[in-house]
């Protein structure tokens, strides 16, 4: 009979308040997806530093004849500089691995790297290509005393750190991360406001049928229990539209990222998703639930 007595003040609520309970839903949506997002960006970023970071090597290229870099003048590094700037780097601390890329190596790689773009790939010959020392470091952090060990040496034309490649695209995902959650955030406080005011607004319609449940001895929490559980349930509604917004997220906005880098990285995976989403789900009816016990203790005197 209460049980009976609860759903029913829950669904008189939900059909008086319709519009409001609408409002309710697509605010904790788009609240919970913009959250959902900001995690799974987090992830992402995550997961791609992780398996960057394991492949980040140290490039150095060797001089040329005739290459226009300065410290070259022009000539090309000998065998015996080649065997030397070897020895030196293999005793260089914070070197794990060395490997030598001559000029046939490196055009083929070169024509993998930039297979989508044929133009190029017919206007670059071999010989264009020059020698270069692959450095795989211990610890991918510690690029620069590697770097300061090798600039400078006998037929050294340039040193490049691929980390400082891809080190702009991380800072601008870990903002694009930061801006989607200040944005969630925002909107989770928006998404509590609104509940507040629709459990307002139920209570004071409803307010002669509480009088009355007060008078004959109901408790507190039997009286706040069907405007909690409209509130829940708004918050149940909006998490699963959110789980949707984040399921089309990660087909049409995550994969693509990773297509873009020919599948290179680090894929986040559904196990990763589904996380986000029961966070996310949670979060919201948590948020439902103390929006609704606040404004109840606030406006409706039990």
């Amino acid at each position: 009979m209460r049980a009976n007595f609860i759903f029913s003040e829950v669904w008189i609520g939900l059909r008086r308040n319709l519009t409001m309970t609408i409002a309710v839903i697509i605010t904790v949506a788009v609240g919970m997806a913009m959250l959902g997002v900001g995690l799974m960006i987090n992830s992402q970023v995550g997961l791609m530093k992780g398996f960057w970071n394991d492949k980040v090597e140290v490039s150095v290229f060797l001089c040329k004849k005739g290459t226009a870099m300065p410290a070259c003048n022009g000539k090309a590094i000998t065998p015996a500089q080649t065997k030397a700037l070897e020895a030196h780097i293999k005793g260089t601390q914070g070197v794990k691995q060395v490997f030598f890329e001559n000029e046939t190596t490196a055009y083929e790689n070169f024509k993998q790297s930039f297979s989508s773009n044929k133009a190029l790939v017919d206007a670059t010959k071999v010989e264009d290509l020059p020698q270069s020392f692959r450095i795989a470091l211990k610890d991918p952090d510690n690029y620069e005393s590697v770097i300061q060990a090798v600039t400078g040496q006998p037929g050294v034309a340039q040193v490049m750190d691929q980390k400082q490649l891809i080190a702009p695209f991380f800072n601008m995902l870990d903002k694009l991360a930061i801006a989607a959650l200040t944005v969630a955030i925002i909107l989770v406080l928006a998404a509590a406001l609104l509940i507040g005011n629709t459990v307002r607004l139920s209570a004071f319609n409803r307010r002669r049928e509480t009088g009355i449940m007060r008078l004959v001895g109901a408790s507190n929490l039997y009286i706040q229990l069907p405007f909690v559980m409209e509130g829940v349930i708004a918050g149940l509604v909006g998490g699963v539209f959110a789980a949707v917004i984040l399921i089309v997220a990660k087909v049409f906005l995550f994969d693509q990222i990773v297509a873009f880098f020919g599948g290179a990285t680090a894929l986040l995976g559904w196990n990763d998703v589904a996380q986000t989403i029961t966070i996310t789900m949670i979060i919201g009816v948590v948020i439902c639930i103390l929006a609704s016990f606040v404004t109840l203790r606030r406006y409706l005197r039990v």
